[in-house]
């Protein structure tokens, strides 16, 4: 019965608003590759797949920033209002900006600038970042980041590449980020791991001795993704877990103008080939070999999105290579983890974890 209600939920929230409408399918190499005239694109994909997963390190590589600008900006002071509410100065509140030149130049001029709202506390031990979930509003997660600085630690908050101030103007939504375009979902998410890399940087020249990371849906994949490949982040909270970006799309009820975009024009093993230096699966290894951390997993029972059985195959992989992490399920869905009271148990979960772990 529980089951039941939650899914129905599910598919009541997700299609609230609903402005998701089909992108047009493209391999995207110009993304990805230079001089690709007349390639055949599923060789050009499946050995860039190949090279990153030979060489992860580098293709993640921690920019070097030297351009990052800190001034105070009004937003939001929560991320649901109205766009009448907006206007109202009592809903919004001026907080300090973090901006600069993102490492990935892409084709849009308003995404190339990243952005991160940088809740400071007196106390230079620790700071996390936080990573929002897809098409996430400006104002989200400043509760999240209150709530640090209230049990001793620093957040900073970073845009997603193609939201808010990064959103070019022919988007309603931050489609260029999951895309049927392979190649630019490709890049989008590197984007989104460097310009991850640059904000832990950035904390660490700050003088802050720990990071931590604490991403939801997408942002869950993008801080996993940092999480492997950049040793100065001490703990991880990956909130809402799968395995491989291509099943998410392909069965997922957030996805499923993405999945109608890519029509018959390639199948899901394929799309999981091509997808792989994006996907936590493929860097299991990778983590294994590497110092243990602590890391938790938060995952809902219900969740429509990031189906559970990818959950599963996650938390098996985990298991099999001995890699030490903390499991926590709650009886919700993808959706309904943003309601009450599954948003303050969620809450409690991330903060007392990250709080043990970093102070």
């Amino acid at each position: 019965m529980l089951k039941r209600y939650m899914h129905n939920r599910e598919r009541h929230l997700a299609l609230l608003n609903d402005n998701r409408s089909p992108q047009q399918f493209g391999w995207g190499l110009e993304f990805v590759a230079d001089h690709v005239n007349g390639d055949d694109p599923r060789k050009v994909l499946a050995d860039l797949s190949d090279r990153v997963l030979a060489n992860s390190d580098e293709y993640f590589a921690a920019p070097v920033i030297t351009d990052f600008k800190l001034e105070r900006r009004l937003y939001p002071s929560v991320g649901s209002l109205s766009a009448e509410e907006l206007k109202s100065p009592v809903a919004q509140i001026e907080v300090p900006v973090l901006s600069w030149q993102s490492a990935v130049e892409t084709i849009s001029v308003d995404n190339n600038t990243a952005v991160a709202t940088y809740f400071p506390h007196g106390d230079k031990k620790a700071a996390v970042v936080i990573l929002p979930h897809w098409n996430a509003k400006a104002g989200t997660y400043f509760d999240l980041a209150k709530f640090l600085n209230k049990v001793g630690m620093s957040a900073l908050r970073l845009t997603l590449p193609y939201h808010e101030d990064r959103m070019p103007p022919e988007l309603e939504r931050a489609d260029h980020l999951v895309t049927p375009n392979i190649g630019r979902s490709l890049q989008s998410v590197r984007q989104a791991v460097l310009d991850t890399r640059a904000a832990i940087g950035w904390l660490k020249q700050q003088g802050y001795e720990k990071i931590g990371l604490v991403g939801t849906s997408i942002g869950s994949c993008v801080a996993f993704l940092s999480y492997v490949h950049d040793p100065d982040v001490d703990v991880g909270v990956f909130n809402h877990v799968s395995g491989y970006m291509a099943d998410v799309v392909w069965h997922g009820l957030s996805t499923y103008h993405v999945r109608e975009g890519f029509g018959d024009n390639l199948d899901l093993d394929e799309l999981r080939r091509y997808w792989l230096p994006m996907s936590p699966m493929a860097y299991m290894d990778k983590l294994a070999a590497l110092p243990p951390r602590p890391t938790r997993y938060i995952y809902t029972k219900y969740d429509l999105s990031f189906p559970v059985d990818l959950t599963r195959d996650v938390f098996k992989e985990l298991r099999r290579l001995g890699i030490q992490h903390s499991e926590t399920a709650l009886p919700c869905g993808h959706y309904t983890l943003g309601e009450k009271p599954w948003n303050y148990i969620d809450g409690y979960k991330i903060i007392s974890f990250l709080r043990k772990q970093l102070r």
